[in-house]
């Protein structure tokens, strides 16, 4: 019984980490695709990538560059005009 309730402590208190290492590679791809984005040629100040929830991709105004986070976040391209974002 003991050793039952220590694990589930444990499996409780490391969730918010798993939670954490998913949104670290996440942005460790997202530093990944703007790299070579730079590196063909774009300017910084003409794009932005973002990290958004699978459900929230159609309301995104972008391109789906990548995902992460077992496929439940989409990193999404947004080209801007002259360093503003064209939306």
């Amino acid at each position: 019984m003991k050793k039952t309730l220590v694990l589930g402590a444990l499996l409780l208190a490391s969730t918010p980490l798993v939670a954490m290492v998913a949104m670290a590679s996440c942005e460790s791809l997202k530093a990944k695709i703007s790299q070579k984005i730079v590196n063909n040629g774009v300017p910084e100040s003409g794009f932005k990538l973002d990290i958004v929830p699978n459900d929230q991709v159609s309301q995104a105004s972008g391109q789906v560059v990548g995902n992460c986070e077992n496929d439940t976040q989409k990193i999404v391209y947004i080209r801007l005009n002259n360093g503003d974002d064209s939306s």
